[in-house]
């Protein structure tokens, strides 16, 4: 009988799969494996997602402070322009009003008389530039010769001098064409005021550029006294006349009634005096109409 000898020296097989160190691990199962598969699959998703949002945070930190790079601040664009920025309206300044001089130029074409006189004070021209005083009413022209003519006349207020023996006070001129040069220089009636009682020669005086000869009347009552004075210029082949009146009334019969300053009354109408222009006047041709004619054609 033969004898059959197992050799001891045998190689050991190799662990299989499901051994480590020794230890054999149970087998996995299908669904197990999946699993794992599946929570592989999504933790590289979020790694990849992670690594995405650093990126960009890191882009946007480098575009901001970044002293090399330019700022990236975000800067809104400008509200679209209005007509009224493009164009804008120029605001209307407020003046204040105007303040009217106090003087008013007086001119008539048909005599050439101008000249300057308050505002305040009263223009009459015309046939109805008759002066009147308190004591005698009607002041009348100085002439020799009928003929003359009312130019204008200004009058001072009446409360001019107020608490005064103020009555009025005017600014009067007349023309008169029918007078030659030397008839012009003398007058109807003169200052008779002399201790004799003898009549005042006239006065030759120099009013701005003109020369004149004056004169001058007073009369008094009781109450009111009244003077004129009267200035003839002989200009344009025509003598014209100038008369400043004043008339005062009350002193010692009302109370609390002072004089009047009668050359500070007079100085302020010799002012209007003073800015007297005479330019030719307008001349007036003479018109002739044709003779009328009656509805059959024949002279009437």
């Amino acid at each position: 009988m033969s004898t059959t000898w197992k050799s001891t020296n045998q190689k050991p097989k190799p662990a299989s799969n499901n051994t480590i160190s020794g230890t054999t691990l149970p087998s996995w199962s299908r669904q197990q494996k999946l699993a794992m598969i599946v929570s592989f699959a999504l933790l590289a998703l979020l790694l990849a997602l992670s690594a995405c949002s650093k990126q960009s945070e890191k882009s946007t930190l480098v575009g901001v402070s970044s002293p090399g790079a330019p700022s990236a601040t975000y800067v809104p664009a400008p509200p679209a322009a209005t007509a009224a920025s493009v164009a804008p309206v120029p605001t209307k300044k407020t003046q204040a009003p105007k303040k009217r001089p106090a003087n008013v130029t007086y001119n008539d074409p048909n005599s050439g008389v101008s000249f300057l006189y308050p505002r305040k004070a009263a223009l009459t021209s015309g046939e109805k530039a008759d002066p009147d005083l308190v004591a005698v009413g009607d002041v009348p022209m100085n002439f020799v010769q009928p003929g003359g003519v009312a130019v204008a006349t200004v009058a001072l207020p009446a409360d001019s001098y107020p608490g005064t023996d103020f009555g009025s006070a005017f600014f009067n001129v007349n023309v008169n064409r029918n007078l030659s040069e030397q008839e012009c220089a003398h007058f109807a009636f003169v200052d008779s005021r002399n201790a004799d009682g003898e009549p005042v020669d006239a006065e030759k005086v120099t009013i701005g550029t003109a020369d004149m000869e004056t004169t001058s009347n007073f009369s008094a009552s009781a109450v009111k006294q009244d003077e004129a004075q009267y200035y003839h210029s002989y200009q344009n082949d025509a003598c014209y006349e100038y008369v400043l009146g004043m008339g005062t009334e009350g002193f010692g019969t009302k109370a609390g009634v002072e004089h009047v300053d009668r050359d500070q009354v007079f100085a302020k109408l010799e002012k209007i005096l003073a800015t007297v222009k005479v330019n030719t006047p307008v001349a007036h041709e003479p018109t002739t109409e044709p003779p009328a004619t009656s509805m059959s054609g024949g002279k009437e």
